[in-house]
């Protein structure tokens, strides 16, 4: 299906239900469909540098902006969870976070801050020849792992070298951002982690500093140990704690 229908357009994009009867349909990449925001609506919409899709393809065609350090003219490539976007010719660099409605937020960083990005580990194993490898959310493969790199954990890795540069183990303590459900945008602290028999296995879920905060872990996104090695927005941005 290579068409999208503004009506079944995922709610975060906040497209006008009578401003045209198709949406932009995200490409194939590192982010799904329903949790995407393609670039011809982060550049017409939100960043307001272009007044239609003709336009946006004008820019992107010029290759001036680039996603995580390579640059993309496809109008339809999905951005999503902790990108780094980079406009040179303004000397801009965003970083893709969720408001506390769970919609994504264009959060300006320097261009220090722009050169790495958090990965959440989805997958630890051992390929041909004894190799170990992880594969974090956005679909990225790292070989050679460090041994205490395990699923659910954060990893912060250069975009220029794409290695990874330390991680941080999904412990109690540590500063988290809800990125799914009902509460997707909060941003508090693991105060304890329970176990609950699942379907095939046993789910830690961690509590944020609210007691009736409770998500499995694949909703959550570490920051950091006690500080977070990112530029966090500030309540007033739309994420507060």
């Amino acid at each position: 299906k290579k068409h999208l229908k503004r009506i079944a357009a995922p709610k975060h994009w906040m497209l006008a239900k009578l401003g045209g009867q198709w949406a932009p349909k995200p490409s194939a990449g590192p982010h799904k469909a329903r949790e995407c925001l393609p670039l011809v609506l982060l550049i017409r919409n939100r960043l307001k540098y272009a007044l239609s899709g003709r336009e946006t393809q004008m820019i992107l065609g010029q290759k001036a902006v680039k996603v995580d350090g390579v640059a993309r003219t496809d109008h339809t490539f999905p951005t999503g969870f902790m990108d780094v976007v980079s406009i040179e010719k303004t000397n801009e660099h965003f970083r893709l976070l969720h408001d506390v409605k769970g919609r994504y937020l264009l959060h300006r960083v320097t261009k220090e801050e722009a050169g790495y990005k958090l990965g959440k580990v989805s997958r630890v194993w051992v390929g041909l020849k004894g190799i170990p490898y992880c594969s974090t959310h956005d679909g990225r493969t790292f070989r050679y792992p460090h041994p205490d790199i395990a699923i659910n954990d954060t990893i912060r890795f250069d975009l220029k070298t794409k290695k990874i540069l330390d991680f941080v183990k999904f412990e109690t303590g540590n500063l988290v951002m809800v990125s799914g459900g009902r509460n997707c945008g909060r941003i508090g602290v693991i105060v304890s982690k329970e176990k609950h028999p699942g379907h095939l296995r046993y789910c830690p879920h961690p509590r944020l500093c609210r007691p009736d905060l409770r998500h499995p872990p694949r909703l959550r996104f570490r920051y950091w140990q006690g500080v977070s090695p990112l530029d966090l927005p500030s309540p007033q941005q739309g994420c507060p704690p």
